[in-house]
C-alpha cells in the first residue's frame, strides 16, 4: 500500500477528484519542472546541440524501465492517433482480411483502422463488451482472417478489464498482429511485453502516467524497427547530433524506434515534465500503484451493490477504474448535485465512471456515496 500522496499535488481542500481516466492533476514537481523549463527559452544561447538529445534519452531510458522494455524499442509520440497511424501504415492489411476492435472504444484507435480497411477491402469487426467476460468475446473473434486485433488494455469508459496474456497468444497461434492502446492503463497495470509480445503499444502520457498534454509513448516490437516513419524529420537520422553535418543528407536512421518519435521530439517544455512525471510513477512502482488503487475501487463497488448499484465482476474490471451502472439510468439530480459539491466523475450512458488515485483520501469516497444517496 501506498499511503495517501495528495501532498504531491496542487488539490484544493474542497475538491473531490475522481476522475484521473480523464486527465490526471499535475503533480508539483511537473509543474515546477514545467516553469523552469519555459524559463529556459529565455537564454536560448545557453542550449547546445546535446540538449537536443540528452534529455529525450533520459526519458526514453526511463519509460523503457518502467515498461519493462528496452529503451531502443521505445519512441516518442504526441497522441494515440498518431501512433496508430504509424502501425497502421507499417501492416499489411489485405482484401478479406478483419480487424478486430473493442465496442465503443476510444476513436483514436479506430478511425484509422476504419479508413485502412475501407482502402483494402477489409472489414472491422467489432466485440461487444456487454458480456461479463470481455476476454473471451475478443478471443473467439481472432481466427484465420484476422489480420490486426486492435483493442484497449481496458475500456476507457467502465475499465472493462482485457487480458492481454491470453490474447497476445491467440494472436500468435493465428499470425494476427497485437496493437495495444494502453492509454488507460500504462503507469498501473504492469504489462508484461515478453509474454505478451504486441506489435505495438501505444499510450497518452497526460493520464494515469502523470505527465503534460500532447506527449505519449508507443513501444515498438523488434520486427517493425525497420519501418516506415509517419513522418521524416531530420533527429531520427543516423548522426544527426553533428549539427555541422546535417546537409549531408543520408538514408540511414538513428537506430531502434527512433525513427518513428514524432519531429521535435526534444520539446524542451513537455519533455523535463514528462521525465518529473516519469520519475515519481517510477519511484511508487507500477505494481504498487496498482495494488493501492485496486483497495480504493474495490470498497467503492461494495459500497456501490450496498446501494442496489451494479458494478462488473472484479476479475473483469481494471483495477483503477470503476464503471457503477444504475438500472433506470442515472439519476437527473445526481450530475447537478455532484457538480455542486465539487465532486469530479464522468458519466458514461447509464453509468458514471470512478477513477481514483493515490492523491484520493477516505473521505472523497464518503462524499461521492452520500451525494448518490441522496440522489434516489
Amino acid at each position: 500500500m501506498i499511503s495517501i500522496q495528495k501532498h504531491l499535488f496542487d488539490i484544493p481542500e474542497d475538491i473531490t477528484y475522481l476522475n484521473c481516466a480523464y486527465l490526471s492533476p499535475q503533480l508539483r514537481a511537473v509543474k515546477e519542472a514545467g516553469i523552469k523549463a519555459v524559463a529556459k527559452k529565455s537564454s536560448p544561447w545557453e542550449l547546445t546541440a546535446s540538449d537536443f538529445f540528452t534529455e529525450s534519452e533520459k526519458c526514453r531510458a526511463l519509460f523503457a524501465k518502467i515498461m519493462n522494455t528496452d529503451a531502443e524499442n521505445v519512441a516518442f509520440i504526441p497522441s494515440v492517433s498518431y501512433g496508430i497511424a504509424v502501425a497502421a501504415a507499417n501492416l499489411p492489411i489485405n482484401t478479406g482480411d478483419e480487424i478486430v476492435v473493442l465496442e465503443e472504444q476510444f476513436p483514436s484507435n479506430y478511425y484509422a483502422w476504419k479508413a485502412a480497411a475501407d482502402r483494402a477491402g477489409a472489414s472491422i469487426i467489432t466485440i461487444s463488451k456487454t458480456g461479463e467476460d470481455c476476454t473471451q468475446s475478443v478471443l473467439e473473434a481472432i481466427n484465420d482472417r484476422t489480420a490486426v486485433a486492435a483493442i484497449p488494455n481496458c475500456h476507457w469508459a467502465d475499465g472493462t478489464l482485457i487480458d492481454l496474456n491470453a490474447v497476445g497468444s491467440r494472436c500468435r497461434n493465428y499470425g494476427v498482429t497485437l496493437v495495444v492502446d494502453a492509454s488507460q492503463s500504462a503507469g498501473v497495470i504492469p504489462i508484461d511485453i515478453k509474454l505478451v509480445q504486441p506489435d505495438f503499444i501505444i499510450m497518452v502520457g497526460y493520464k494515469w502516467l502523470l505527465g503534460p498534454y500532447s506527449f505519449g509513448y508507443m513501444f515498438v516490437n523488434d520486427k517493425h524497427l525497420n519501418g516506415i516513419p509517419l513522418e521524416y524529420n531530420w533527429m531520427a537520422r543516423d548522426r544527426s547530433e553533428d549539427f555541422s553535418n546535417l546537409v549531408n543528407y543520408t538514408d540511414a536512421y538513428q537506430p531502434g524506434a527512433r525513427r518513428f518519435d514524432v519531429g521535435e521530439r526534444s520539446n524542451f517544455v513537455l519533455m523535463p515534465m514528462a521525465i518529473a512525471a516519469l520519475n515519481q510513477v517510477y519511484e511508487w512502482g507500477v505494481e504498487n500503484i496498482q495494488k493501492t488503487l485496486s483497495i480504493l475501487t474495490d470498497e467503492m463497488a461494495e459500497r456501490a451493490i450496498e446501494f442496489g448499484l451494479s458494478v462488473r465482476n472484479k476479475n473483469h474490471r481494471a483495477p483503477h477504474i470503476l464503471g457503477i451502472q444504475f438500472k433506470d439510468g442515472v439519476p437527473s439530480k445526481l450530475a447537478k448535485s455532484l457538480k455542486r459539491r465539487n465532486i469530479y466523475v464522468s458519466t458514461r450512458g447509464n453509468s458514471i465512471r470512478v477513477a481514483p488515485y493515490l492523491y484520493n483520501t477516505p473521505g472523497d469516497a464518503d462524499r461521492l456515496f452520500q451525494t448518490i444517496k441522496e440522489s434516489f
